[in-house]
């Protein structure tokens, strides 16, 4: 089945870490699944909670997270437009040792 590409923005508009005026100061991108509090992890390709402990969902660039994304909603969703996934800038708290949302839970829906 051919998949058509992507746009530059299925996963929100691209971003540089240094130029986001975040309050927390953030470690690498990750791709988020909306309404959850969910990363995409690097080494499994599942989605995988914040809290998790084997979750290794920091990218080092947004090309990398994209592509990541993109892998996973060419083999997870028959229809593209419906992914529901987006690229945020992300931490990691060594002493709780989790990932942290600088953004929170995003929603689907405004």
């Amino acid at each position: 089945m051919d998949i058509p590409p992507l746009p530059v923005d299925a996963f929100g508009d691209r971003f540089t870490l240094d130029e986001l005026p975040l309050a927390r100061a953030p470690a690498g991108y990750a791709v988020q699944m909306l309404d959850t509090d969910k990363l995409l992890d690097r080494l499994s390709g599942a989605f995988l909670p914040v809290r998790s402990e084997q979750l290794n969902g920091l990218f080092d660039s947004f090309d990398a997270a994209y592509a990541a994304a993109r892998i996973w909603v060419e083999s997870h969703c028959p229809n593209p437009d419906d992914h529901r996934l987006a690229i945020v800038p992300a931490s990691f708290d060594h002493l709780l040792k989790r990932h942290v949302l600088i953004y929170g839970v995003l929603c689907g829906q405004p």
